[in-house]
């Protein structure tokens, strides 16, 4: 019965079909594939010790995630949200493009404060909500559905497009590996100057995609409905 060694699997897929805590969901998946697979809780111990001490830097993800799952906890959406309420003129699409303009900034200095999990989710994706609720009585469920992706969207539009500006950044050096295996010997501060017009060509087209999305959303459910 090898299949068995997949319950780990099919618990996340049903915690998140369920809409569980994510945390949650993907603890109790590890801690089962490690009883299952016959790997024991020492052993599970022993791999995440081993893992931690060969990754180090997965230590500042995992305090990021501890430290927001804290914060959420004790009302860090609800702050989020009450503080975009104060401004209602502001739409979520301008929430999401400044976040994807500011992600790309700091992406472009190698700096990062958590990404999806430790910052889109319990800070831009309240206060995008949050201007929608402002102006609706009610927010449509399929509304919220697609501001969703939006906010996820601009992380990795600010993040990707961004980071191999940074010399030295471990796309910067990713991208020159691959070009010398293919011959072309290139420096870094070479694709920095090359992704400069592509990181800012992104930005604006993202900004703007986001702006034109919420007017387009905001009739289709709102507007329309009436």
């Amino acid at each position: 019965m090898e299949f068995i060694k997949l319950l780990g699997i099919l618990i996340i897929i049903i915690g998140f079909a369920l809409k569980k805590d994510a945390i949650l969901i993907i603890v109790c998946s590890a801690i089962v594939t490690a009883l299952v697979g016959g790997l024991g809780i020492d052993g599970l111990l022993e791999v995440l010790g081993s893992s931690f001490v060969k990754n180090r830097n997965i230590a500042i993800f995992i305090i990021i995630i501890l430290v927001t799952a804290t914060l959420e906890r004790n009302g860090l959406k609800e702050v989020a949200k009450k503080l975009i309420s104060k401004a209602k003129n502001v739409s979520a699409g301008a929430i999401i493009g400044i976040y994807a303009i500011m992600r790309g900034f700091f992406s472009a200095l190698n700096i990062s404060f958590g990404g999806v999990a430790g910052f889109v989710k319990p800070i831009i994706l309240p206060m995008a909500i949050g201007s929608v609720e402002t102006k609706v009585d009610k927010a449509n469920e399929h509304h919220i559905e697609e501001i969703k992706g939006m906010c996820s969207s601009s992380e990795n539009i600010g993040n990707f497009f961004c980071n191999v500006i940074f010399i030295g950044s471990p796309g910067a050096l990713l991208v020159q590996g691959t070009l010398k295996d293919l011959g072309y010997d290139v420096t870094l501060v070479d694709l920095a100057k090359v992704e400069i017009p592509v990181a800012l060509t992104a930005l604006v087209l993202g900004v703007l995609y986001y702006y034109f999305k919420d007017k387009m959303l905001y009739k289709k459910y709102y507007i329309n409905k009436k």
